[in-house]
């Protein structure tokens, strides 16, 4: 067994590990090892590579690698990852490959259907759904301003706030498009429509989402490196939060105190109400990540996009006739964009939750167990921007949105060929469903101290992961 895998000094591993064929060996305990910021080392089909100064430039950011540091990733390279990518790994590689490297039934297949997405070109035809988006928000976005400048009507003025929330919710489905694959012609147009239709038009920076949202798909549904489900002191999936986790994404404890558990304690009543305004949560969040010491890529256009929306939303706002006018206005915005902040958490709250960092060797299965499909016609993907099938946009997330309704046969297949969840709701079933999750937690919150019995076998039939 090697001794010392430091990255100053290799040598004595080489002796040791070399063999016949001329190729230098280390093990998966060996390879977890370098598990730190300053010495990250990953495996990618076998190959180990050396991304520690990787890391401070990855596009995707350093939290991916961090969170997968010193384990073979292949799967989730191969999802995140077009093939042009893969000959930028050899100026990466240590010399050495893994000696125990395997590769189980479920990754085979799911490698083989990535490929065959690739050879018949799935992800590179994008259709025109951006275009037909991008006019559809226009219109919505003209129809809203003309609503506010050239009516006087109370309720005209509160159908063009309904309205200005519908267009926030597509460009966010464009944005979430832009964020994981390259929707327009150029990578430098996309970089300008991630932030004009991000942080200019909706005031919620790109860089922002990019962060959590890498985080989100490597670490899927783990309650201390998933952000996506730390959201105490007001909501708590699962009884585990109760313990007062340590957010590894955050750096910080969410502390499960007396204020949370009584936000918690009637969160099936307060959660609707909360999606109401979450976004005022997600400007806070744009806020102190542009103006924290964390390294943010373009920093400044991230700003100036954000101080853009700033300027043109409050100048909007101030044309309506008196404050209640006003007040209303935003709120209606606010609440009609609430809808897609319960579609987003439909597809996670009440689906398998765990405790601990990411495993790159069980990449397909964590995303089964993590993911809510909402089932629904083909004419109301407009209104889910595709994210109705989660499980297949987490498994394949540069998949442009147009494919997913197609390979969504072909993906319950496979789970049910590996005897893996598929889970699939209607949109009803799955806010019950929500609810339920979140009504468990709530009680078990309440009886902390003193359960009462009919609690209890409330709880044994409806606690989840």
């Amino acid at each position: 067994m090697c001794e010392d895998l430091t990255v100053g000094s290799p040598s004595a591993v080489e002796v040791k590990n070399s063999t016949a064929d001329g190729k230098k060996y280390i093990t998966s305990e060996e390879l977890q090892k370098h598990n730190k910021a300053n010495d990250l080392w990953i495996s990618i089909q076998g190959k180990v590579y050396n991304v520690t100064e990787w890391a401070k430039i990855h596009p995707g950011g350093d939290i991916p690698l961090m969170n997968l540091a010193g384990q073979d990733v292949t799967d989730a390279f191969i999802a995140f990852h077009p093939g042009s990518a893969w000959q930028h790994l050899n100026k990466l590689f240590t010399g050495y490959h893994l000696k125990d490297y395997q590769v189980s039934e479920v990754s085979k297949d799911y490698r083989k259907l990535a490929s065959e997405f690739a050879k018949a070109g799935m992800f590179e035809k994008k259709g025109h759904g951006v275009i037909y988006s991008l006019c559809f928000v226009s219109l919505l976005l003209s129809a809203c301003v003309y609503g506010v400048l050239y009516s006087t009507s109370f309720w005209v003025h509160m159908m063009a706030g309904a309205v200005l929330g519908l267009a926030w919710m597509q460009i966010a489905y464009l944005g979430h498009d832009a964020g994981h694959y390259q929707m327009m012609a150029t990578r430098g147009w996309n970089k300008f429509a991630g932030i004009f239709i991000g942080n200019c038009i909706t005031g919620i920076s790109i860089a922002w989402w990019k962060w959590t949202h890498n985080a989100h798909h490597i670490a899927c549904n783990s309650l201390d490196y998933d952000p996506d489900l730390q959201h105490l002191p007001m909501l708590a999936v699962s009884n585990k939060l109760f313990n007062s986790l340590t957010s590894v994404f955050y750096g910080r404890q969410l502390t499960f105190d007396p204020l949370a558990r009584f936000f918690v304690s009637y969160q099936h009543y307060s959660y609707y109400p909360i999606m109401c305004v979450a976004r005022v949560n997600l400007y806070l969040q744009t806020l102190l990540l542009l103006i924290s010491k964390r390294r943010i890529p373009d920093r400044g256009l991230n700003i100036l996009g954000t101080l853009v929306f700033w300027t043109w939303f409050p100048l909007l706002v101030s044309c309506l006739p008196n404050w209640p006018e006003r007040v209303a206005f935003v709120l209606v915005s606010f609440c009609v964009t609430g809808i897609q902040h319960v579609q987003f958490t439909l597809n996670h709250f009440a689906a398998n939750v765990y405790v601990g960092p990411p495993t790159g060797n069980d990449w397909f299965e964590k995303q089964t167990n993590g993911t809510i499909d909402i089932s629904c016609s083909s004419y109301m993907d407009w209104f889910f921007g595709g994210l109705q099938f989660q499980l297949e946009h987490h498994l394949f997330p540069r998949l442009p949105r147009c494919h997913l309704r197609s390979i969504s046969p072909i993906v319950r297949e496979l789970c049910k060929k590996h005897n893996l969840p598929y889970t699939s709701l209607s949109f009803y079933d799955a806010n019950v469903t929500t609810l339920k999750t979140l009504r468990t937690a709530a009680l078990q919150a309440r009886d902390l101290t003193n359960p009462a019995p009919q609690n209890l076998l409330w709880e044994a039939f409806n606690t989840h992961g």
